[in-house]
């Protein structure tokens, strides 16, 4: 489900269970992953990647459907994996080798920069077409990390990005074949692994203040 290794400065977090959705396990998983991540002593990174066609889709909407009465605990998980994400002590790349769609698109945007798959895969927040709401933090994150008019465009029209289109949008940073998402997005990470990754954490907690505490709060307003 999870695979955790290290390439020279730089930890590659791979999520291997199909569409990579956020069941319990999985969050669990990259929970206890993250764990050892932040216990790095010295020069480091972090890359996450999918499988496949799939880089994350997000909400386990079968999970969900049978444990409904579990739903704003289980928001509040996703939320505060995000928040974990943006706040990590070290930099962070997302590597996305496919669809990275709602919940798996918010991940890519918690990262601070993203490669994206040229040949196959969109990015794209279909909570509209769903007929979901965000959550406030759900919300804040993505409008701290794109601009205003993509940020309407994405959350009201529920948009599919290709990585051209993405890039364009400044969605994500850089794109690459299939063959070279991984190792492009492993090469920026390791460029930015010496940068103290104590300050680096302190500067995002300083810069997503708000966008931080709106996923640490409440999901229901």
């Amino acid at each position: 489900m999870i695979d955790l290794q290290r390439d020279g400065d730089v930890f590659v977090l791979r999520f291997d269970d199909g569409e990579n959705r956020f069941s319990p396990g999985f969050l669990d998983a990259v929970d206890d992953a993250l764990d050892t991540v932040e216990k790095n002593d010295g020069p480091g990174a972090l890359v996450t990647a999918g499988t496949g066609k799939f880089y994350s889709n997000g909400l386990d909407l079968e999970w969900l459907g049978a444990n409904q009465d579990r739903f704003e605990d289980y928001l509040k998980r996703v939320n505060g994996l995000y928040a974990r994400v943006l706040s990590l002590p070290l930099p962070t790349v997302a590597a996305v080798n496919g669809h990275a769609f709602a919940g798996g698109g918010m991940l890519m945007l918690a990262h601070d920069f993203a490669v994206m798959r040229t040949d196959r895969g969109y990015f794209c927040l279909p909570e509209v077409d769903l007929g979901m709401s965000f959550t406030p933090g759900m919300g804040a994150l993505i409008q701290s990390r794109l601009t205003p008019g993509t940020a309407h465009e994405a959350m009201v029209s529920g948009r599919r990005y290709t990585a051209e289109e993405a890039q364009a949008a400044g969605i994500v940073q850089r794109t690459a074949s299939e063959a070279k998402v991984l190792p492009a997005a492993v090469e920026l990470a390791a460029s930015l692994a010496s940068k103290n990754g104590t300050t680096v954490g302190k500067i995002r907690t300083d810069m997503y203040r708000g966008t931080l505490e709106a996923l640490r709060g409440p999901v229901f307003v």
